[in-house]
């Protein structure tokens, strides 16, 4: 994995210069210190999914071509089947699967996620990201603390908010909880 993590932090450095954008406007525009931002942008920190998704719409390109390094082609349809989706694992806690990589000018970012039970301290791994989400559970049980909030999501359940709010999700129970996630 932290080849992977050396990768994409490889592209962004990249990307940001060629851009001529300095670390201290990217990490003013996420909101982070620039100690942090220098993390990721030398690969020696992972990224949270919410963070790869803002610095890919603060470079005005792809979430894809930042996990890949390829550009997305498709403009009318594209077809992502079972488990072959990109995989981005940018917190231990959590494991994306990419549902729509190959489309170009995507309006959204959609994953099924899984969150094994235990994995997550809300208290410690909130964050927050420009923008909406939509959560749908497929399996299991999950807890998502929001803005003072803690709402628990059975299987077919599901939450739409302001992503903006700091938020976490837990898998609660012994089993892993699995859900659709789109980032608009």
């Amino acid at each position: 994995m932290q080849e992977k993590i050396k990768e994409i932090s490889s592209r962004i450095h990249e990307l940001r210069e060629l851009s001529d954008i300095t670390e201290e406007e990217i990490a003013k525009y996420l909101n982070i210190p620039v100690e942090t931002y220098q993390q990721y942008d030398t690969g020696e920190a992972d990224i949270p999914a919410s963070i790869l998704f803002e610095i890919a719409q603060f470079l005005k390109v792809d979430m894809t071509l930042l996990l890949t390094g390829e550009e997305p082609r498709m403009h009318i349809f594209t077809v992502t089947r079972k488990g072959k989706g990109p995989t981005v694992e940018r917190r231990q806690a959590y494991k994306y699967q990419n549902l729509g990589p190959n489309f170009i000018h995507k309006k959204a970012e959609t994953f099924i996620v899984l969150v094994e039970p235990g994995s997550t301290d809300p208290e410690h791994s909130m964050s927050s990201h420009p923008g909406q989400e939509f959560d749908f559970v497929l399996e299991g049980t999950l807890k998502i603390k929001i803005h003072d909030n803690e709402i628990i999501l059975e299987e077919g359940d599901s939450i739409y908010f302001d992503s903006g709010y700091d938020h976490a999700m837990e898998a609660v129970g012994d089993k892993p909880a699995k859900f659709l996630a789109m980032i608009v």
